[in-house]
């Protein structure tokens, strides 16, 4: 049972309008890294690049940066900022100090630069909810990002093009994406709540294990499954 703390989340996708939002629970014990590979499924995340969760810091203008430190980093510095680099693998949710209110920043993607902000809404307990049902999504609104898209930007011309459904941008687009139709304001909880308790150990495994998605992985991520059951 899911006796310890939970801590529930507010996460908007930055920089785009209408906005793309989720309201979800998680566990206070899992990592830094963990939190991240949810926060890549809520929004449509591929795990395909980089990732740092940032946690900024009361006093003065320090930021706790949370990355996978492998052979493959290189050492992030900004030189506008005193960021303090730790390993997202290591520790759990309790340790970052937060609080009600605390405010955390996801940037996904270095290129794209894709940000989703992030507002610890309340911790609380709940002795009837077993810990398998966490994560969990409580409601949210969007879509959520398309990789490689160019980010906000690119994500705002490719919804208008799939709005209106010709042109030259919807032929690049569709053709680019392999499908013919895209709402950009479209959530399924249950879909998402599916989708929570599978694909998270997909990607720790892709950025912790380095291991490639299986076929079987990869269609699990592009939702395969919905072709299958029509």
């Amino acid at each position: 049972m899911a006796s310890h703390p939970i801590y529930q989340f507010y996460a908007e996708l930055s920089d785009f309008t209408p906005k793309i939002w989720r309201r979800f629970q998680v566990s206070s014990h899992i990592t830094p890294a963990r939190l991240c590979y949810i926060i890549q499924v809520l929004f449509e995340m591929k795990a395909s690049h980089l990732m740092a969760l940032e946690v900024p810091q009361e006093s003065g203008n320090v930021i706790l940066r949370f990355e996978i430190i492998d052979e493959y980093s290189e050492n992030f510095y900004d030189s506008h900022r005193d960021v303090r680099v730790f390993d997202a693998t290591k520790g759990d949710l309790r340790q970052l100090g937060l609080e009600v209110g605390s405010r955390l920043n996801f940037n996904y993607d270095f290129g794209d630069d894709w940000w989703v902000m992030l507002t610890l809404e309340k911790f609380l307990k709940d002795k009837d909810l077993p810990t398998r049902e966490l994560p969990r999504v409580l409601n949210g609104a969007g879509h959520g990002i398309v990789e490689d898209c160019g980010g906000p930007f690119g994500l705002a011309q490719l919804a208008e093009a799939f709005r209106k459904k010709k042109g030259a941008d919807y032929k690049h687009y569709s053709s680019w994406l392999g499908i013919e139709d895209l709402d950009i304001n479209s959530f399924d909880l249950d879909d998402m709540n599916f989708r929570l308790k599978k694909i998270p150990r997909i990607y720790k495994q892709a950025y912790e294990d380095h291991l490639i998605p299986t076929k079987r992985s990869y269609d699990l991520i592009d939702r395969k499954y919905l072709s299958k059951s029509q």
